[in-house]
C-alpha cells in the first residue's frame, strides 16, 4: 500500500513540475512577441503610378510612392524599422529596394512582389 501511494506521489510531482514548466515558457514567449511587435515600425510602399493605384486597387494600409518620385521620399522611409514594398509584379519594388539600400538604408527591406500579397493587419 505504501508502494502505490509512493507511485502516486511521484506521478503527481512529475505531472505538477511539467505543468509549471509549460506555463512559464508559454508567458515567456507571449512577452517577447509583444515585445517584439511593439518595437517594429513598419511601412507598406505600393511603387506603381498613380493611375495604376487609383485604377488597379491597392491594398488600404499601404501608401504610393510612384517609383519615379521614390528617391523624393526615402529620408522619410528612413524612420521606419521596416519597409515592405510593392508594385504589380514585384520589379519594381525590386528597384526600390535598390536605391533604399543605395541610400544607406540598413534596416529591413522586403520586397512582397505583387500589392495583392499585402495582408493589412487590424488593430
Amino acid at each position: 500500500m505504501i508502494k502505490i501511494k509512493s507511485i502516486i506521489a511521484a506521478i503527481m510531482l512529475v505531472f505538477t513540475l511539467t505543468q509549471c514548466n509549460s506555463q512559464t515558457k508559454k508567458t515567456t514567449t507571449m512577452e517577447t512577441t509583444n515585445a517584439t511587435q511593439t518595437a517594429t515600425k513598419e511601412i507598406i510602399v505600393d511603387v506603381r503610378s498613380v493611375e495604376e493605384w487609383n485604377e488597379d486597387g491597392h491594398a488600404d494600409c499601404s501608401v504610393n510612392y510612384p517609383l519615379d518620385q521614390f528617391a523624393s521620399k526615402i529620408e522619410e522611409l528612413k524612420k521606419y524599422d521596416k519597409v515592405i514594398l510593392v508594385c504589380r509584379s514585384g520589379n519594381r519594388a525590386g528597384i526600390a529596394k535598390g536605391q533604399l539600400q543605395s541610400a544607406g538604408y540598413t534596416k529591413e527591406i522586403e520586397n512582397l512582389g505583387p500589392w495583392q500579397n499585402v495582408t493589412c493587419k487590424t488593430k
